[in-house]
């Protein structure tokens, strides 16, 4: 664990677990805001906190990465790129399928633009890079894939990920308590329809 300063009130924390830190720091006093990314987690403090102090303290937590609550997600495997996915990974479509929907995934973090978040959990045969070409427009609910992660298009946007499918799911809604449905942590299971 690497612990860099980020202004008067802040340090971002390299580390290989990024959501078991954040787990284990959630509900800490003098914390202000956990924000966790691929490889890091933003820690924005109160003045007069011992951050380093309490980051020794946490990462010996054991359950520092209990599972969060699980979200199921309704897909049509229909996606623009399934079968170029298909040949590219040497398997039929249906394998495709079969592989992304049996794996169960965990929200690594969220980015991009508000409600994608970032699955981790993707079998490797899967791990394909994104679209030399990136789309002007993805229709919103798009489900995807790229690199080692899978993701959900929140809205119509710009993009390069690889299209499987699409669930209605909400991903982003402002009249909720909390807008994102996937939130870090969050257990998500994907179920063909």
């Amino acid at each position: 664990m690497n612990v860099l300063p980020y202004g008067e009130s802040a340090v971002l924390v390299e580390t290989d677990e990024p959501l078991a830190l954040t787990a284990a720091l959630r509900g800490q006093d003098g914390l202000i805001e956990l924000v966790p990314a691929a490889r890091t987690v933003l820690v924005r403090f109160t003045p007069g906190t011992d951050v380093r102090t309490l980051l020794a303290e946490v990462t010996a937590c054991p359950d520092a990465g209990a599972a969060g609550p699980l979200v199921e997600l309704d897909v049509r495997y229909d996606g623009a790129d399934l079968a170029a996915v298909a040949a590219e990974a040497g398997l039929s479509a249906g394998e495709v399928i079969e592989r992304h929907s049996s794996a169960e995934y965990v929200v690594a973090f969220c980015g991009f633009s508000p409600g994608f978040a970032y699955l981790t959990g993707l079998d490797a045969a899967l791990h394909l890079p994104r679209l030399a070409s990136p789309r002007t427009s993805v229709p919103p609910g798009s489900v995807a894939i790229a690199g080692e992660y899978t993701g959900v298009y929140p809205r119509s946007s710009p993009g390069g990920w690889r299209l499987l499918g699409r669930t209605d799911a909400a991903l982003w809604d402002l009249a909720r308590p909390v807008p994102a449905l996937l939130a870090p942590g969050t257990r998500v299971r994907f179920r063909p329809c």
